[in-house]
């Protein structure tokens, strides 16, 4: 049906890429490209002979407009799916914008210099997308992604109005690391050392990292200590979402987690500030980032299950209701399938389902978009065929 321009080739990328060689009756070509050429070709070489999908690969360096629209100009893809870190996205929004070709991504834009999570550098592409007669998908992983198309379902079928809506994370897995990130650890570092927020009545409310704490039983992996944070989505749902007063993020974490981050803080190695060294400027969490685990070895030796999800409060023919909706993937079932833990599958299997349903016509439009804009079903029915089957429960214990 199309091709694919994928950029990059981490953990993440390793799940899309599989899944559209599953798929290869919309993905017919796909293009590999990333700073390091030689992971794309390993991977060529391991899913040639067992997909009908075509595969090419290609250095670029995703920083770069010209290199990005060289190589769009010389593949001509459908669609451009950017796996990459997300300092990128505006280098690759802007390269779409020049060749004319629809733009996906899994996180928002964060600016290198500071770790702030927000939706404004993207949104302000609104109308130049809309003139090149284009469209942007942000946010096709799973938090944000299937939240955001899980909260676009509840609205859809199950209430009038969400008033409240908690975002649970929760990775109950164990890699036998004293300390590791499941993705990218300079993303996931700057992420969970940041200020925390959550938005009710019309504002933000900012908190101290780590500031609140709650505990939860979760199916398939029992009672957790998750922990406030800020998170994209909450942005972009309390726009999109009716009668919305309060929207949450939690995430689980483990003591040896938390307890080696302090450590890390108290001796300035998750500093974003550069510091000379040996006559060179470097970023401490840049360093760090390199000493620890790559994210992508984890999976042979990651076992447990993620359950992420969200639980809704709101109204349904005047009367009061709860939903929860939400999936649980096990990290084993993952690696057996496509060599990787769940943190990655879970983000890159919607990364996959969204590119396709913007490859084959049922998503469209001209403009820039999150993925709750959409008609949730066909996702939502794509999300049980690819490998995220979801559940949910009428009567679910709610965060207090």
């Amino acid at each position: 049906m199309g091709k694919a321009l994928i950029v990059g080739c981490g953990g993440v990328a390793g799940v899309a890429i599989h899944k559209c060689c599953q798929n290869s009756e919309v993905f017919e070509e796909i293009m590999i490209a990333s700073r390091t050429k030689s992971k794309c070709d390993r991977l060529k070489e391991e899913l040639e002979g067992k997909t009908k999908t075509i595969i090419h690969t290609a250095q670029v360096d995703a920083d770069n407009v010209e290199d990005l629209v060289k190589l769009i100009k010389l593949f001509k893809p459908n669609v451009v799916l950017n796996l990459a870190l997300p300092y990128q996205d505006l280098s690759i929004m802007d390269a779409c914008l020049e060749t004319k070709t629809h733009y996906i991504d899994t996180a928002n834009y964060e600016p290198l210099d500071t770790a702030k999570f927000e939706y404004k550098w993207q949104w302000e592409y609104k109308e130049k997308f809309e003139k090149a007669g284009i469209m942007a998908l942000l946010g096709s992983g799973f938090d944000p992604g299937v939240t955001g198309v899980f909260s676009a379902y509840a609205l859809k079928h199950e209430f009038d109005e969400i008033n409240y809506i908690d975002i649970l994370d929760c990775n109950g897995g164990d890699h036998g690391y004293p300390f590791a990130t499941n993705f990218n650890p300079e993303i996931n570092i700057r992420e969970v050392s940041a200020n925390g927020s959550y938005w009710e009545a019309g504002h933000w409310v900012e908190t101290k990292p780590m500031e609140i704490k709650r505990e939860y039983d979760f199916k398939g992996v029992g009672k957790k200590d998750m922990y406030l944070l800020h998170h994209e989505e909450l942005e972009s749902l309390a726009i999109n979402i009716t009668g919305i007063k309060r929207i949450r993020f939690f995430m689980t974490f483990g003591q040896s987690y938390l307890t080696h981050l302090k450590c890390l803080e108290n001796v300035g190695m998750t500093s974003i500030d550069p510091i000379e060294f040996e006559g060179k400027q470097i970023v401490p969490l840049q360093f760090l980032k390199e000493v620890l685990p790559d994210p992508a070895s984890l999976g042979p030796r990651t076992v447990g299950k993620t359950n992420i999800g969200c639980i809704f409060k709101g109204k349904k023919d005047g009367k009061d209701k709860t939903y929860y909706l939400y999936n649980i993937c096990d990290h084993q079932e993952c690696y057996k399938e496509v060599g990787s833990q769940a943190i990655s599958y879970t983000t890159g299997v919607p990364a996959m389902i969204g590119t396709m349903l913007v490859m084959n016509g049922t998503w469209s439009g001209k403009g820039v978009f999150n993925i709750e804009e959409f008609d949730p079903d066909p996702f939502m029915e794509e999300l049980n065929k690819w490998g995220l089957p979801w559940e949910e429960n009428h009567n679910p214990v709610l965060v207090d």
